[in-house]
């Protein structure tokens, strides 16, 4: 297969998703839908951002199965006509007056196809990842990975609010397995790529946090008493979705913990799939709370890993220990 080929057409796909993003961003979120914690801003960024992937992917990958988070059933609810309305005046502005709602449904439906994760090789994607960050008008990503016979083989994980190495709002990191991590701004097609590379310490007292804002998402508590085993004191940093992989591939945090919330919880695989490969391309190691790798064949979801660890690398194994004396004793 023609990864570098592949790659070229993810980024495509996740650029142009973050070009409909932003404007929902810009034009329906606000200090209103904040205070009256209306979710529906992210609902249409939702369906829009996976609508325009899995187009692109149609149009262009030699991959056709695609396993995507969204189903267009809810777009066509009866209740959800205003929702149906701003999707489709999103997508007109980014793909022509042209597009239908039986279009877009079509191209949201190409990610929900049953079994599709059981073929050879799909793609996963998460089309916006860090919902409480979206609506905050703060950190959230579009995540797009390719894999290949249970392992990720490629992955573009889009940050539009983050900044890119020229100084820029949004930035791309993006890897393919065996080539190493790259980052480089969101929207200048043909940019330069610069590599990221994760942080080097081997002194866990020196070590920086990378945890979610939300703490239904990973047990925040056990987090805290990990960090106090390790000597940490500085304060965490709080993003949504996956641009803690995107902190921890460039150095900027050192620990990513997703420590599970309870027993039965399994992670879906579009939450960490393209993370995880940008991290280990950039030099980190990212494993289950058991210190497994993550197996990405049994489905949509990790069923056979609890919880996450991503870290710089050097001090990977003394973070699962401590992890696990936190969560086993």
């Amino acid at each position: 297969m023609d990864l570098a080929g592949e790659l070229g057409v993810a980024l495509e796909a996740v650029r142009e998703a973050a070009v409909v993003c932003r404007q929902v961003q810009a034009n329906l979120v606000s200090a209103a839908t904040l205070e009256k914690k209306d979710r529906s801003p992210v609902t249409v960024a939702d369906f829009a951002s996976q609508a325009v992937v899995c187009a692109r992917l149609a149009e262009r990958s030699a991959v056709p199965a695609i396993v995507a988070e969204e189903s267009a059933d809810r777009l066509r609810a009866s209740d959800a006509a205003e929702q149906r309305e701003r999707v489709l005046g999103f997508l007109r502005q980014t793909r022509g007056a042209a597009v239908t709602l039986e279009r877009i449904y079509r191209w949201i439906d190409l990610g929900g196809v049953p079994g599709a994760e059981q073929t050879e090789c799909y793609w996963t994607l998460d089309p916006i990842d860090g919902t409480k960050g979206f609506l905050r008008a703060g950190q959230y990503a579009i995540a797009l990975a390719l894999i290949e016979r249970g392992q990720v083989v490629l992955g573009a994980l889009g940050c539009p609010n983050l900044l890119a190495p020229d100084g820029s709002d949004g930035v791309i990191l993006s890897a393919i397995r065996g080539r190493g991590a790259v980052q480089h701004a969101l929207q200048a097609e043909g940019s330069a790529s610069l590599p990221v590379r994760v942080s080097d310490i081997d002194d866990t007292s020196q070590a920086r946090f990378c945890e979610s804002f939300e703490s239904g998402h990973s047990d925040q508590q056990s987090s805290a008493q990990v960090a106090s085993r390790l000597g940490i004191t500085l304060p965490p940093i709080r993003v949504d979705g996956q641009t803690k992989y995107a902190l921890l591939a460039r150095g900027e945090a050192s620990i990513y913990l997703r420590l599970p919330t309870r027993k039965d919880y399994q992670e879906k695989i579009w939450d960490h799939a393209a993370g995880m490969l940008v991290v280990q391309e950039a030099g980190g190691m990212v494993t289950d709370v058991d210190g497994k790798p993550l197996q990405f064949s049994a489905g949509r979801t990790l069923a056979r890993n609890r919880g996450v660890i991503a870290t710089g690398g050097t001090i990977h194994g003394v973070v699962v220990e401590a992890v696990g004396a936190v969560l086993y004793s």
